[in-house]
């Protein structure tokens, strides 16, 4: 019989971080600001009652526990959680898990203001974001948090959860306005793999700065972007080397294959 002295399911709703003063930024800052949660965001209580197989079983108090996998901590060198530990679950608003923490830990989330630069890579594991002074953040998503920013069509004005690994744990629009506008207007979501233009050929001029210069099967030769996620693939690469680039619909690469056969 679980003890009546827990104090739990308490959740303390975060206020929509887009009131009036919460957008100010300091100067040399722009696009980051110094906050915890997302719109939409909620703390809940709860105790481990068990940990077994590499996660945490947590007693919610509302009659359906719920599972932490002990790597999420791990991750960030925090202590492994025990039998009995009160514990803080932040959820976003599609109830999925974005962070745990034991009560006092400090949590260095910090929020980005800006728009994806491109379509997700193939497997949605990285993002770049733009942000409103022109600069452009790589970031890769933790796995929960991939198909929200999936979801988010290019160009939309939207805001970033970042937490102590860099990587990206949630998303949301920056306004209702801007969700309302990607609804209308359709704007360019993540694609699937098989959506994006497949160039297959050699390598002309290898990989200098953000460019890379390939002659295709018919023998012309065409120069493309390449965003900074898929970069690392090509500095491998030699001149003749056979390459696969999956180029988005602003001509710039996102994903690299390279055939077995190419060195």
């Amino acid at each position: 019989m679980r003890t009546n002295h827990y104090i739990l399911g308490v959740s303390i709703l975060i206020p929509f971080i887009l009131g009036s003063g919460a957008m100010a930024q300091p100067e040399g800052e722009k696009g980051a600001a110094e906050s915890q949660h997302l719109g939409g965001e909620r703390v809940v209580l709860g105790h481990v009652v068990e940990v077994r197989s590499g996660q945490a079983r947590i007693d919610m108090g509302t009659g359906q526990d719920r599972f932490v996998p002990m790597g999420v901590r791990k991750d960030k060198r925090l202590p492994d959680l025990k039998e009995g530990d009160l514990v803080e679950i932040t959820v976003n608003d599609q109830n999925l898990i974005v962070d745990v923490h034991l009560p006092g830990e400090v949590s260095r989330h910090r929020i980005v203001s800006g728009k994806l630069a491109g379509p997700l890579e193939t497997g949605h594991e990285t993002a770049v974001i733009k942000t409103p002074d022109g600069k452009e953040e790589s970031h890769r998503i933790r796995p929960v948090a991939r198909s929200k920013v999936a979801s988010i069509p290019v160009g939309a004005d939207a805001i970033f959860l970042i937490d102590e690994l860099n990587k990206i744990v949630d998303v949301t629009f920056a306004s209702a306005e801007a969700a309302r506008r990607a609804a209308e207007d359709g704007q360019l979501k993540s694609p699937l793999k098989g959506n994006l233009n497949r160039v297959v050929g050699s390598i002309v001029e290898t990989l200098k700065g953000d460019k890379i210069a390939i002659r295709a099967q018919d023998g012309t030769v065409s120069s493309y972007e390449v965003r900074p996620f898929a970069q690392p693939r090509l500095h491998t690469l030699d001149k003749e080397d056979l390459v696969v680039l999956l180029v988005d619909d602003e001509g710039k690469v996102t994903d690299v294959a390279i055939p077995p056969s190419s060195r």
